[in-house]
C-alpha cells in the first residue's frame, strides 16, 4: 500500500514537472522565434557602435507594425547569400535617392528634392568621409545600408540595395560585454 502511494506521489510530481516544462516552452519558444533573437557581431564593419563578438538582442516584431527608419541598425540576410546575416545602419529609405559624392552622403526625397547631407555624428571621427562615389535610386521596398566603419564594411555601396523582405529586425539590447550592457540608442 505504501509503495503504491509512493509511486502515485512520484507520478504526480512528474506530471507537475511536465506541466511546468510545457507551459515554459509555450511561453519561451514564441518569444524566441517571433519576437526577439540573439545575434553575435562578427567583424569590424560597425565599429565603434558595435565591436566584434558583442552579443545583441534583435527585435523582430517592430517591422510588422511599422517601417524601418533612417538611422536604425538592422540585422538582415545578405542579399548575395541569404544564409549569412549582416548588421548595418539604414541610410536610404524606400523611394529615395542616395548620392555619395566627394565623401558626403546626400539623401534626395519628396521632402528634400534638392537633397540634404546626412548628419553622421555617430561615425568615428564624426561625419567622416564616405567613399567611393555611388548613386542609387531605391524602389518602394528597398533600403540603402552602410556600416559605421566605412573603410571596412561590405554594404550597399558594394552589393547594392537591401530588399525589405531580407530584414530580420532591429538591434534592441546589448547583452555582452557587461561593461556595455544596455539598450541600443538609435540615431536618426
Amino acid at each position: 500500500m505504501e509503495e503504491r502511494e509512493q509511486s502515485g506521489r512520484i507520478g504526480y510530481e512528474l506530471w507537475d514537472i511536465m506541466k511546468v516544462l510545457f507551459i515554459s516552452l509555450a511561453i519561451v519558444l514564441p518569444i524566441r522565434y517571433f519576437l526577439v533573437q540573439p545575434f553575435i557581431v562578427r567583424g569590424a564593419s560597425m565599429e565603434p557602435t558595435f565591436e566584434d563578438s558583442e552579443y545583441l538582442i534583435i527585435d523582430e516584431l517592430s517591422y510588422y507594425i511599422r517601417q524601418p527608419g533612417r538611422g536604425e541598425v538592422v540585422v538582415f540576410r545578405y542579399p548575395r547569400d541569404p544564409r549569412q546575416f549582416f548588421i548595418k545602419r539604414i541610410i536610404g529609405l524606400p523611394g529615395e535617392e542616395v548620392d555619395i559624392k566627394s565623401g558626403r552622403v546626400m539623401i534626395l526625397n519628396a521632402e528634400h528634392p534638392s537633397g540634404f547631407v546626412m548628419d553622421e555624428s555617430y561615425l568615428d571621427p564624426p561625419n567622416r568621409a564616405t567613399y567611393p562615389d555611388v548613386h542609387r535610386k531605391l524602389g518602394m521596398d528597398e533600403y540603402f545600408v552602410l556600416g559605421d566603419n566605412r573603410d571596412f564594411s561590405s554594404d550597399s555601396r558594394m552589393w547594392g540595395i537591401l530588399p525589405k523582405k531580407l530584414i530580420t529586425g532591429r538591434t534592441l539590447f546589448r547583452v555582452w560585454p557587461l561593461s556595455r550592457l544596455g539598450a541600443v540608442v538609435e540615431t536618426k
